[in-house]
Parts: structure tokens; C-alpha cells; sequence
């Protein structure tokens, strides 16, 4: 059989005998193999020859299985892990699934069994990695335009990008939430010459001021309690091509000092570490909030924001370049029908008034949800009637016409009017406006819930991704109002 010096496989299994076992098997059938008895060699071995692929016992003697999977798919999320136990335990199973395993095989197991996981994996793997390099490679050739619309705003913001991107400039962008900063960010470093190398993303708001820096530059083991592994920071992930920080007015003031430190010198020292290390990092930075205010409120360095303000770019809101609604809404259609395997045609002229009267506080996100949502529910055209909004931020359209359309996809098959029976219903004149309107949003909420679930067949984390909230709060909703998603599995 041909050797396969292209797939480097790793095995972690305590047990010595099934360890070398497995790595014959794959020796013999072309793969190369390495070896180790228990989770911390696991680690540095990963660390040291990068594998394709591992294959991972669940019971070690000193770092559980499912620690393990965590830790390597923080340093690579798209490597395939196959788990084995002998265990019989489906939550065991369903964990390791969730957290990233590629499967999950019981022992005792075959030589065909083993061998056809590895095939598998490798085949689906190197599948992602050419969609993800044609994605990369079109997005790249894409126009700003054609990803956020055509309007004159635009297309300056296209000629900033195209400007500033050739360079190592450090830029700051400000945009709402929602306005596609990311998405700015990602075409400076696409148009660059570090455009083929890592574009790491780092949320500032969402890591606790506890771990902050070992999340930026790494940590030693044993440098603090819990720090059982060494860890390599963000920045040390994207040497060699752009980190991005957003929402960085969220950094801890000590933070921000020794991100001062790194613009300016270009070396990191991870936390319990004497040893500097040079990484070669463009950084784009972004936030909600403009950093001179910040600054002038005493909660961000003024020289910090000097050092990173080279280049400057702001998003205009959605709501001052509405003529890029209609071409983003028939983007999302699609987009939508696609993940969906839908065929709605178009938006009527009804639903695009009152989307083009919204004053769109989410921004770009805003309406993709809104139109994803509207897609779900409608079955040739979006009509009003499909479109979930926050009537507050209405300018033209009256609340009254939103109020009636808005909840009527509830009995669409039907053809009444789940407003006016739900209102009927709900009436009480001993209660207040408030109160009463907080009732019909809740039974509104609940059915648009149950539709959902009956799409997907009960399956809850399907329709949180399709309604746009955590799985967390699927689970509160799903438990808050009663529904039994298993009444929808058939």
C-alpha cells in the first residue's frame, strides 16, 4: 500500500498495548503515527508535530479526555479528534460530540472500525479546507460592494480599505453593533500581503478582566492556579498576519499598558515566563464606542490610542445608507433559502416600505436576522406580515399597520388573524396597556417558538441558531412557557 506521508496521525491511550496496537494499524495502512501514554505528553507531542488527526481515549490517568479535546481545539478548532472508550455512557458521548470530537468509537473495537473513522475524517476535513480556501479566495475577489451594497457611503469606505490596507498601518474602525466591523476588518487584512497568513479574532468584552492576558499572551504552566498546560496567546497565534481586537475599550487599564508595550516593540512575555517573544502582528482595532471619548472619560490611555489611531475608519449606521436595504435583503433571501432549502422569491413592496421606514438600531445584523426569520416563516413572497421589528424605531409606517401584521404568521395556513383572537383573548380593561401588550408578545414569542420547533423537528439547537439566540436561552424559553419540543421529533 502506498505510504501516506501527507496524514500524520497522533494516538493519546494510556493502555500501552491498545496504543501501540492502533498506531500498527494505521502504520500498515499508510499512516504515520505517533504515540503518548497520557494527556500532558498528548499535549506537548501535539504541540511539537502539529498532526492531522488525533485519536483520543477518554479515560487518562492524569488529564480527562474531554480536557484534553478542549484545550487542543482551542489551538486548532478544525482538527478532527476521535474519541474511544469503553464506556457505555451517552452522556460521555454527546459531550464529546459537543465539544468538537469527530466521533465517538466504543471499545472493543475493529481494525475496519478504527480505519474507516480515520478515512472519514480525513476526507470530510480536507473538503472543509478547499470550500474554506475557495470561500476565502471569493471573498477576496469580491467587491466591498457586493457584500455590503452599492450606496456612495460604500464605496468611499471601499476606497479607505483599498487605501490603508497595502500598509502595516494600525487602523481603528468605530461602527454601531452590528455594522459590519469584522467584515471591514477581515478585507484589510484579505487586500494585504498578510492576507494568507492567521486573522485572529479577539473579543474584548466577552473574556473576564481575570484572564485577559493569558487570553493575549499566553501563560506558562503553573503560572497562576487552574494554568495546569502551557498556553500560547492570541497574539503569538497571529504572528505574521493581523490580530483583531474588538470592542477593545473593554481592556483592563494594566492591559492596555503592556498593549502599548507590544505596538510599540513588537514582543510579548507570557504570563510567568522571563523570555520575550517577537511576533510580527498588524492590529486592527475596533469598538461601539469612539476612543476619544473613552479617552476624555479617563477609561482608555491617551498614548495607547495615539500609537494604534494611524488610520481611522468609520461604518456609517444602516440607517443613513438605506438605499443598501432592498440589495441586502435579496443577499439574505438567498442566503437564507440556501441554509434552509427554501425558494421564497422576493420581498413585496409592502414588506420593503416598512423595512425601508425601520431605523434598524442592530444594523446590518439586524436585518439579516429579520429577513432569516421572514424566510422561515413565508412561503412564496416575504410579506409584512413576516417581519418581526420593534415598531419603537418605525418612522412612516404606523404602529396599528405593524401591529396587525406582525403576529399573523401564526395561523398563515388558516388565514386568520392571530392578532385580533390573541388581543381578544388577552383583553382585560381591569388591566393595564403595558400589561396586556406584554401578554400578546409573550403568546406571540411562544407560537413563533413552536413553529420554529416544528420546523426542525423538536431539535432545540437548530432553532435557536435559526431564531438567533443561544441555545441557554431556547432552554429557558422552551422550559418558561411549556412547550415539549420531543411532541415535534416525529
Amino acid at each position: 500500500m502506498t505510504f501516506n506521508s501527507k496524514i500524520n496521525i497522533l494516538v493519546i491511550e494510556d493502555n500501552f498495548g491498545i496504543c501501540n496496537m492502533i498506531a500498527r494499524i494505521l502504520t500498515n495502512s499508510g499512516y504515520p503515527a505517533n504515540t503518548a501514554y497520557d494527556g500532558a505528553s498528548g499535549i506537548e507531542t501535539y504541540k511539537k508535530e502539529l498532526p492531522d488527526l488525533i485519536i483520543l481515549d477518554i479515560n487518562l490517568p492524569d488529564i480527562s479526555g474531554i480536557e484534553i479535546l478542549k484545550q487542543i481545539k482551542l489551538m486548532n478548532k478544525e482538527i478532527p479528534i476521535i474519541i474511544v472508550s469503553a464506556q457505555e455512557d451517552v452522556k460521555l458521548a454527546v459531550d464529546a460530540i459537543k465539544f468538537g470530537a469527530y466521533d465517538y468509537i466504543k471499545k472493543p473495537f475493529s481494525n475496519d472500525d478504527i480505519l474507516l473513522a480515520v478515512k472519514r475524517a480525513i476526507q470530510e476535513n480536507a473538503m472543509r479546507q478547499e470550500i474554506f480556501v475557495l470561500k476565502t479566495q471569493l471573498k477576496e475577489s469580491m467587491p466591498l460592494s457586493e457584500q455590503m451594497g452599492y450606496s456612495e457611503v460604500i464605496e468611499k469606505l471601499n476606497e479607505q480599505i483599498n487605501c490603508v490596507a497595502p500598509t502595516n498601518f494600525t487602523v481603528i474602525i468605530f461602527g454601531e453593533t452590528g455594522s459590519g466591523k469584522e467584515l471591514v476588518s477581515r478585507c484589510i487584512h484579505q487586500r494585504s500581503a498578510r492576507g494568507s497568513k492567521p486573522f485572529v479574532v479577539v473579543d474584548c468584552s466577552s473574556i473576564p478582566d481575570t484572564l485577559v492576558e493569558s487570553e493575549l499572551f499566553g501563560h506558562e504552566k503553573g503560572s497562576f492556579t487552574g494554568a495546569h498546560l502551557k498556553k500560547i496567546g492570541r497574539f503569538e497565534h497571529a504572528s505574521g498576519g493581523t490580530i483583531f481586537l474588538d470592542e477593545i475599550g473593554n481592556l483592563p487599564w494594566s492591559t492596555q499598558s503592556k498593549l502599548l508595550r507590544i505596538v510599540e516593540e513588537k514582543r510579548i512575555t507570557p504570563i510567568g515566563s522571563n523570555k520575550e517573544i517577537e511576533v510580527d502582528v498588524r492590529i486592527v482595532a475596533a469598538g461601539n464606542e469612539r476612543l476619544e471619548s473613552l479617552v476624555e472619560a479617563g477609561r482608555f490611555r491617551m498614548d495607547l490610542y495615539q500609537r494604534l489611531n494611524e488610520f481611522f475608519i468609520e461604518i456609517p449606521p444602516l440607517r443613513q445608507r438605506k438605499g443598501d436595504v432592498e440589495f441586502l435583503c435579496n443577499k439574505f433571501i438567498s442566503l437564507t433559502n440556501n441554509e434552509l432549502n427554501k425558494n421564497i422569491r422576493a420581498i413585496t413592496k409592502e414588506a420593503l416600505e416598512i423595512l425601508l421606514s425601520y431605523d434598524w438600531p442592530g444594523n446590518v445584523r439586524e436585518l439579516k436576522n429579520v429577513i432569516s426569520r421572514a424566510v422561515l416563516l413565508a412561503e412564496v413572497f416575504i410579506e409584512p406580515k413576516h417581519l418581526i421589528i420593534d415598531k419603537r424605531y418605525l418612522g412612516s409606517i404606523t404602529t396599528v399597520e405593524v401591529i396587525n401584521n406582525k403576529p399573523d404568521f401564526i395561523h398563515q395556513q388558516t388565514g386568520e388573524n392571530a392578532f385580533s383572537k390573541d388581543f381578544a383573548m388577552n383583553f382585560d380593561e381591569n388591566q393595564s396597556l403595558r400589561n396586556m401588550v406584554n401578554k400578546c408578545i409573550e403568546d406571540a414569542e411562544k407560537k413563533f417558538i413552536t413553529e420554529t420547533l416544528k420546523k426542525t423537528r423538536g431539535n432545540k439547537r437548530q432553532a435557536a441558531k435559526i431564531l438567533n439566540i443561544n441555545y441557554k436561552t431556547m432552554y429557558y424559553k422552551v422550559k418558561k412557557y411549556g412547550i415539549c419540543s420531543r411532541d415535534y421529533s416525529l
